[in-house]
């Protein structure tokens, strides 16, 4: 048994992080030119968002359900699974994500993205961060264009900008909205600290924010806000 004490968390990894980084190189090949089309949906979400909340909530949720769909087929069962077991596990929870999105949205209409104040203001930081920040992290490691990870292409930016719009909405159905992302940011960042690689902030970043923005929206809700 005291073996076991001797092993470190990389030591469990089933995949170097030159694997991991090429998995990305090798699907944006695949998919491109599909990174401009949702890039560009990306930046019409935010349009939309800012300037009618009300009337484009069905499909902001159609979109976003069929981006998680798509990535845990295309990427995660696809791609990952095969140097990560476990990651075919995972998948099915994008689609479980995707449907609850279409029910939430398009066929309950149970989502307003209205929210504003701080908690908006920090879901704008995070859904921007995730459409421009997060494709800016490869060349920045010197990693080149070809590994950049792009909202609606990658689970991390599309995961990370879900957040930030989950943010910005109002409905009954919204916390069953929320596990999923979270979850997989959560695994994502654990991943790229196991790694060693230095953007693993990214993901925990985005969560410590989305629960400073639920908390500080859950003190004014109860009329309580924190005195300076």
């Amino acid at each position: 048994m005291s073996e076991w004490r001797t092993y470190r968390p990389e030591d469990f990894l089933l995949f170097s992080p030159r694997v991991y980084w090429r998995m990305f190189e090798l699907h944006n090949a695949a998919l491109w030119p599909l990174q401009v089309l949702t890039f560009a949906a990306g930046l019409i979400i935010v349009l939309l968002v800012a300037w009618r909340p009300e009337t484009s909530a069905r499909w902001l949720a159609l979109t976003l359900a069929i981006l998680w769909i798509f990535i845990g087929w295309s990427f995660v069962w696809n791609r990952y699974a095969i140097i990560n077991w476990a990651a075919a596990y995972i998948a099915p929870a994008f689609a479980v994500e995707g449907v609850l999105l279409f029910v939430s949205g398009p066929l309950f209409d149970g989502l307003v993205f209205d929210r504003r104040g701080l908690a908006g203001w920090i879901g704008f930081l995070i859904l921007a961060f995730a459409l421009v920040g997060q494709p800016l992290l490869a060349p920045l490691q010197g990693r080149g264009w070809v590994s950049s990870e792009v909202f609606g292409i990658a689970p991390d930016p599309t995961a990370i900008a879900t957040l930030g719009l989950l943010l910005l909405a109002r409905g009954r159905l919204l916390p069953l909205l929320l596990p999923i992302p979270v979850l997989w940011c959560l695994l994502s960042g654990i991943t790229l600290r196991t790694m060693g690689e230095p953007q693993a902030w990214a993901p925990h970043a985005a969560l410590v924010l989305a629960a400073a923005a639920c908390i500080w929206t859950i003190i004014r809700q109860r009329g309580s806000p924190p005195t300076a």
